[in-house]
């Protein structure tokens, strides 16, 4: 006899399994929609509401958008987030799958010793005052290194990583290795290529974590002006567009709620658009490495 959850669902299940799953859906979706639609809405249409948030303008319009991407802090900032993105995003991955690969591989000098102080981490963070105090020493203060550097490394990471090169078919390194192929060889021509999956995941927690960036920015930048877009939309959200910044003299004939759910717009944007791409592996990258390692 199969388990309950083994068998077929019911009609009255799955029915309410779909009207759950819709409510879920509504209530993720509406307030995207209620800032998307806002940051659509003009100034008339903003006074005819009444001054509050639109769901479906009825002439939209692209007028704030122009606005915070005319070259002052939105734009600014946009450019400084896709920077540290990137970079970061790039250095981790590196350093993650080398030491992933490296912990993986049998007979590594101080393997385990290594393997014991990242699972660690786990249980043993630092506080923000030695952080920073750290940060400080090392010259990083008021520099974009401090965004990437005290975040390099995931211990998450690392162990998911870990274990799906852990689950690779020994017999290919074996292969390679009477072929005379070294550990740097195998690495790039056997484990890397058979690795998409989870190294696409990794990178895309790795992105979306230096995207979200705002804490460290707002404890490690004192220049304005280095701000990431997370810290700029907290000042428009906020503060509104009486402060927001370098756009004040062109915003001051826009409705605040449009330029403001603007900017929650374009912060969201670039997540949203990769997402889709990088869904197909989440379970073979994240679920195949955890379980099985």
């Amino acid at each position: 006899m199969r388990p309950p959850w083994m068998e077929r669902p019911t009609i009255a299940g799955r029915t309410l399994k779909f009207v759950v799953l819709t409510a879920i859906t509504l209530a993720v979706l509406y307030p995207f929609g209620l800032a998307l639609g806002t940051s659509l809405t003009g100034r008339e249409e903003s006074i005819a509401n009444g001054g509050s948030y639109v769901l479906l303008p009825l002439h939209p319009t692209l007028e704030a958008y122009k606005v915070v991407l005319s070259g002052g802090a939105v734009t600014r900032a946009v450019l400084i987030s896709i920077s540290i993105t990137v970079i970061g995003t790039a250095a981790s991955l590196l350093c993650t799958v080398f030491l992933g690969y490296a912990l993986s591989r049998r007979g590594m000098l101080f393997g385990k010793p290594i393997l014991l102080m990242v699972l660690a981490t786990f249980l043993f963070t630092p506080g923000m005052i030695p952080s920073y105090l750290m940060v400080k020493e090392l010259g990083m203060i008021d520099t974009y290194q401090a965004l990437i550097v005290p975040v390099l490394v995931n211990a998450f990471n690392v162990v998911v990583v870990r274990a799906f090169f852990q689950n690779l078919p020994e017999e290919l390194f074996e292969a390679a290795r009477m072929d005379g192929a070294g550990e740097w060889r195998m690495l790039w021509r056997i484990a890397l290529p058979l690795s998409k999956a989870v190294i696409a995941v990794v990178g895309l927690f790795y992105a979306v974590s230096y995207w979200n960036t705002f804490f460290n920015a707002i404890l490690y930048l004192n220049d304005q002006a280095k701000h990431p877009i997370q810290v700029v939309l907290r000042q428009y959200i906020f503060r509104g567009n009486a402060q927001a910044g370098a756009d004040i003299a062109v915003i001051s004939n826009l409705p605040a709620a449009s330029v403001q759910m603007a900017v929650l717009i374009i912060a969201l944007i670039p997540i949203i658009i990769v997402y889709p791409f990088l869904q197909k592996y989440f379970t073979k990258g994240v679920l195949t490495g955890a379980i099985k390692g």
